[in-house]
């Protein structure tokens, strides 16, 4: 059984579903909109959240071939969490962190 750590840990998840969140994308154009992942990086996150059915792969017969990845319903159903955690970020991400005594 796949727990939300599992499936969303993965380093740049968030930014990926965030990025698909606006409309399918192709892997170069994704790539320049998350321009801060590497290659091998991206490919990996998208790898991991196709397996775990957030993300949907499809291939288009064009020269060259291209690769057009989309939220599949359970990744659209996640938005809603995500944006929920976008407004925490926002009304609580601003403060300072605390000091604690050693």
């Amino acid at each position: 059984m796949c727990t939300v750590l599992q499936i969303l840990g993965a380093k740049w998840a968030f930014l990926v579903i965030a990025q698909l969140a606006q409309g399918p994308k192709r892997f170069n154009q994704l790539h320049r909109d998350v321009a801060v992942v590497k290659t091998q990086s991206l490919t990996n996150v998208l790898r991991h959240l196709e397996l775990s059915g957030i993300v949907s792969r499809t291939v288009i017969p064009t020269v060259p071939v291209s690769v057009e990845y989309a939220l599949t319903a359970k990744g659209m159903d996640f938005l809603d969490s995500l944006t929920a955690m976008e407004r925490w970020a926002m009304k609580w991400g601003a403060e300072p962190l605390r000091q604690t005594q050693s």
